[in-house]
């Protein structure tokens, strides 16, 4: 049985550069851009990261794609379900972001 290892190549200026602009967004949108921020969040470290075989080559990379209609109807459920809870719901949030991200993770041959 041949073992595989992830490796992830996301940089702390693409991780710097991700706040700077969230930041700018949670502004410009009172705090409406936070409901969608998770997702884009979590998927760029996805994204960038690869399976490596049991020698350490590059033999696939991790890849999700999740649609921003599909993000959007997600997050009004739980931007509702947060008004509600007086802002508990929205640490639950997380979780089922992370958890819709990794349901919809494929992995791709290079």
């Amino acid at each position: 049985m041949h073992s595989q290892t992830y490796k992830c190549e996301f940089s702390v200026g693409e991780a710097l550069g991700q706040l700077v602009i969230w930041i700018l967004l949670t502004i410009v949108t009172l705090g409406l851009a936070l409901f969608v921020l998770p997702y884009y969040f979590l998927k760029a470290p996805i994204n960038r990261t690869y399976v490596l075989d049991s020698e350490g080559r590059k033999i696939g990379q991790l890849s999700v794609e999740v649609g921003f209609t599909d993000i959007l109807g997600h997050a009004l459920l739980w931007l509702i379900l947060t008004i509600l809870t007086l802002g508990i719901a929205y640490l639950i949030y997380w979780q089922s972001v992370m958890k819709r991200l990794m349901n919809a993770t494929r992995t791709v041959p290079l």
